[in-house]
């Protein structure tokens, strides 16, 4: 099962369990059974909405955590926490026939978490393929900085990781744009030439990732000459330019 498929199990999950926990807040006997139950879907809630939408986050635990700087209990800052520590009816003191239900008051709290946690759900693949990026991208330049160390070790060396680098660059974008590649293990031209095609980069990117192929292939094949240091410098210059432009 993939990482994608794990979170909207587990999201789906935590949806469908709404309807036992809202539940409990029908009858005042329940809060502490209803509290059980909410800690370890809330504490289960929260790593989703950590992950997929960490701008909410904070909106998500209001609706839960006591604010410190409460001085009195009113209708607009009663939260979960109160029902939970066994405060279920509100007196107001502004309006002494009137009480707040607690009941009434969490569920409600409950189901607004319930809700961002809903809207959350079409963020998965995009925020999964986010962090997949900035992995790659970080191992991409951990990989580079190894390249331009064995260029005092071997010109060829740092010349040859650096264009695997830019192959494995572009096959991922190709894939990202739905571009079918037929070869099965095509080199930076076949790649280039697609990507231009389809209007990904123009006609100076084009020639400028030939040229690093170019300088890629003195490296990896056997030549009539060897690369140069200033070569092997613009190829690992290059790649790393490329990476961090073209998606």
């Amino acid at each position: 099962m993939s990482t994608s498929e794990k979170i909207k199990n587990e999201l789906q999950s935590l949806l469908d369990e709404q309807k036992d926990l809202l539940k409990l807040t029908n009858d005042q006997k329940d809060y502490i059974k209803f509290g059980t139950t909410y800690q370890i879907w809330y504490s289960r809630a929260y790593k989703i909405v950590e992950a997929l939408g960490s701008e909410r986050l904070e909106e998500f635990i209001s609706y839960y955590h006591i604010d410190p700087k409460r001085k009195t209990i009113s209708t607009r800052n009663y939260v979960t926490q109160d029902y939970i520590n066994g405060i279920l009816t509100i007196q107001l003191p502004s309006y002494p026939f009137n009480k707040v239900d607690g009941n009434n008051t969490v569920k409600q709290r409950v189901i607004n978490q319930i809700q961002i946690l809903r809207s959350l759900e079409s963020r998965i693949d995009s925020v999964l393929q986010d962090i997949k990026g900035h992995l790659l991208a970080d191992i991409q330049d951990a990989e580079l900085k190894v390249a331009d160390q064995l260029r005092k070790v071997s010109l060829k060396a740092a010349g040859a990781l650096a264009g695997v680098i830019l192959e494995g660059h572009l096959q991922r974008v190709t894939q990202n744009h739905n571009i079918p590649i037929r070869k099965k293990s095509p080199t930076i031209a076949d790649l280039n030439d697609p990507l231009k095609n389809k209007g990904i980069y123009d006609n100076p990117t084009w020639r400028k990732i030939q040229l690093l192929a170019d300088i890629r292939n003195l490296c990896s094949h056997k030549k009539d000459r060897e690369p140069t240091g200033d070569e092997v410098v613009e190829l690992i210059s290059g790649v790393n330019w490329v990476i961090k432009s073209i998606f």
